[in-house]
């Protein structure tokens, strides 16, 4: 996925979905791991949308998610909102 600029979209690509950036609650630092045998999200990220749903992403769909919000919320060199 090419990467997005301030702006580009309030749209992100993960795993075949175009997810609106203003539905994320939250991302996962870490890959999700339950040890269940029959689980299909084991080493994935979670990205938690609003209505108690998820989508599952690879290492870079959620860096990608990760920069896009950077981005759409003003971008880290915008440091008023951060403590």
């Amino acid at each position: 996925m090419e990467r997005l600029t301030a702006m580009a979209s309030v749209f992100c690509v993960v795993d075949d979905k175009h997810v609106p950036l203003y539905r994320i609650l939250w991302v996962s630092d870490l890959p999700h791991f339950c040890g269940n045998e029959d689980c299909a999200c084991e080493g994935r990220y979670e990205i938690r949308l609003e209505m108690d749903e998820s989508v599952w992403a690879n290492r870079e769909e959620r860096d990608e998610v990760l920069g896009a919000l950077e981005a759409w919320a003003g971008g880290p060199e915008n440091e008023d909102h951060w403590p």
